[in-house]
């Protein structure tokens, strides 16, 4: 029996890549009531042309559901720097969540989480059992790669994208993808706020988990290192730690449904004039020969 191929998308992330790509030249694209739609257009035709790329069989939307995580519980640095959404980003959230439905795509989302550990939730649920792969442009998703799932990173346009299977992270990083988490945890992330160990870089960050494999192998064989890495390391240790636990995708969320609810959606006259209703025809009027 042939495997289904589930695409697991990063809305958010298409969403903000969509608006930033025509705000900067006053493409809103607003609808008769003024609300804009420039990032909702965008990432509708980004998930229908990856769909075209990808040939799924079944899809799913994963969503942040608020700015506020547990991560933010463990570090209140955590995305602190980030500004807020600009205003005509706001009402955008809940209007590309409606489109998603009306197109017939599955949302999922959870308060308190982010939306790479719903991915990450739903590529473990199902890795030994579909084909898997992953639209966005955030490299953190990289540790869930496993024989059946593939990250397609987004690179330009709405069509080109830098996919990376399990072989071409090992070629390349020496290193199992579960413990890319670990060389985040020394380098940090000033995107999202936590510093890691002050000194480390990406380089020796990688070195140290290619020789001793992880952060509590590290800390285990600590003597054996540099006086400056040690000194370094100790300094920051708990940060370190911390650093760990922001860097690591949770996997173990319980989301209820089954692969068939993730059908893609077909096609008729009906839908296509529901989706073109008044409300919405603004929207969608780039995107529906596509689904045609």
């Amino acid at each position: 029996m042939t495997q289904p191929h589930i695409m697991l998308v990063d809305g958010m992330a298409l969403l903000f890549r969509s608006y930033h790509a025509t705000a900067p030249m006053n493409q809103f694209f607003r609808k008769k009531d003024g609300t804009p739609t420039n990032g909702v257009q965008g990432f509708a035709r980004h998930v229908l042309s990856a769909q075209s790329i990808m040939n799924p069989t079944h899809l799913a939307i994963c969503w942040d559901m608020g700015s506020q995580t547990f991560r933010n519980d463990l570090f209140e640095g955590y995305k602190a720097h980030r500004p807020e959404p600009p205003e005509e980003m706001k009402p955008q959230f809940d209007l590309a969540r409606q489109i998603s439905d009306l197109i017939g795509w599955k949302s999922f989302g959870q308060v308190g989480m982010e939306a790479d550990d719903t991915i990450g939730s739903l590529v473990e649920k199902w890795k030994s059992d579909a084909k898997i792969t992953v639209i966005s442009g955030d490299k953190d998703l990289l540790q869930l790669l496993n024989p059946n799932t593939t990250i397609a990173l987004t690179k330009k346009g709405y069509s080109e994208y830098n996919p990376y299977t399990i072989e071409r992270f090992e070629e390349e990083y020496a290193i199992a993808p579960e413990r890319f988490a670990d060389v985040k945890a020394f380098m940090g992330d000033s995107g999202d706020g936590y510093p890691g160990v002050k000194g480390i870089g990406p380089k020796t960050a990688l070195q140290l988990i290619q020789k001793y494999g992880t952060v509590e192998g590290v800390l285990a064989s600590i003597d054996e290192l540099t006086p400056g890495q040690r000194k370094k390391i100790e300094a920051d240790e708990e940060m370190l730690k911390l650093s760990l636990q922001l860097a690591r995708i949770k996997t173990d969320l319980m989301i209820e449904t089954t692969v068939d609810e993730l059908a893609l959606p077909t096609w008729n006259e009906e839908k296509f004039e529901r989706l073109m209703a008044e409300e919405y025809s603004l929207v969608v009027r780039h995107i529906t020969s596509l689904m045609r």
